[in-house]
C-alpha cells in the first residue's frame, strides 16, 4: 500500500479553519434548496400544460380520422 504524501507545509488550526470556512462559503442554504424547489414546481406546471395540449391535440387527429371513415364531415 502507498504511503500517504506528506504536506509540504505544516498546516495551522488557523489555515484548516480559513479551509472550512471557505468550503462552507460554497454550500447550499435552506433557502437556495426551497428556491430550487419552487422553480421546479413552476417547471413541472408548465411542463404538465404542454403535455395536455400534445394530448388534446392527438385525441383531435384521431377524431378527424373517426368522422372521415364515418363520413362525418364538419
Amino acid at each position: 500500500m502507498a504511503k500517504p504524501k506528506k504536506l509540504k507545509k505544516n498546516m495551522s488550526i488557523d489555515d484548516l479553519a480559513v479551509m472550512v470556512a471557505q468550503g462552507f462559503e460554497n454550500t447550499a442554504t435552506k433557502d437556495d434548496i426551497a428556491r430550487l424547489d419552487q422553480g421546479l414546481e413552476e417547471v413541472k406546471l408548465r411542463l404538465d400544460g404542454v403535455a395536455y395540449r400534445f394530448e388534446l391535440a392527438e385525441l383531435q387527429k384521431r377524431i378527424q380520422l373517426l368522422e372521415k371513415r364515418v363520413g362525418i364531415s364538419r
